[in-house]
């Protein structure tokens, strides 16, 4: 080929979402997720469901650019394996299972300008689909977090989001109210402010949705705060 052919060549198309068929099926299990789960009465809970469910049918239908990130990696990464392995035995297997699947090609990241003195070895979060990618969506930000045993995530909030997690694998408590194993979801309405702590002998996986305007999780900063909340309470 002549250097002038090199010099009219198109530019590559954009990756899209069907290009990446185990990220479209992931994005098929989060579905799943928020369609078969109970809302356990709640009607606002049933109706963050249902947001996140439209959300993501219009992710899969509208086939997204992709951006691909490098790979990172943060210590906590080091309990995936357990964690996977302990939540493929439970009843987010199906979803655990696509997830490990994508796990190589992830960036762990912290997303603190500062944070408290160990907490950078036993917490770490992963994007999956969001304003800045690696599925670019505008309506809504999936992603996981991974805690390592004995973790403190200190107290924070989302102001404007709306946040759903749902325990993959170990288990967690918020606010000192009760304990969340495997397949149960964690609900916080915008402003709550909430603490998480780990399991002590077992790591934790978690995935999560935010959703909220487009403008919010476009320029989300994440900072902790220093009121420690008390149980049930909200900001």
């Amino acid at each position: 080929m002549s250097e002038a052919a090199l010099d009219t060549a198109p530019p590559a198309a954009p990756l899209r979402l069907s290009d990446r068929p185990d990220q479209r099926y992931l994005l098929r299990e989060f579905y799943e997720l928020y369609r078969r789960s109970s809302a356990g009465g709640s009607s606002q809970i049933r109706g963050h469901q249902r947001a996140v469910r439209e959300a993501i049918s219009r992710l899969l239908t509208g086939d997204p650019e992709i951006i691909e990130r490098v790979p990172e990696t943060k210590p906590a990464a080091a309990h995936l394996a357990r964690a996977v392995d302990r939540g493929l035995g439970g009843q987010m297997a199906p979803m655990v299972r696509a997830l490990s699947n994508v796990m190589p090609g992830l960036s762990w990241l912290h997303g603190y300008d500062k944070m408290p003195a160990g907490l950078s070895r036993k917490f770490a979060y992963a994007e999956l689909a969001g304003p800045h990618g690696p599925i670019i969506s505008t309506e809504l930000i999936l992603g996981l977090v991974a805690f390592a045993p004995k973790c403190t995530y200190p107290a924070h909030a989302h102001q404007g989001l709306t946040e759903s997690y749902y325990i993959l694998s170990g288990a967690v408590s918020e606010n000192d109210a009760g304990v969340s194993g495997i397949g149960s979801m964690i609900f916080n309405p915008p402003g709550h402010v909430h603490r998480i702590t780990v399991d002590d002998s077992e790591p934790a996986l978690l995935s999560y949705a935010w959703m909220g305007p487009p403008e919010l999780l476009r320029a989300q900063k994440m900072k902790f705060t220093r009121k420690r909340p008390q149980r049930g309470e909200r900001a």
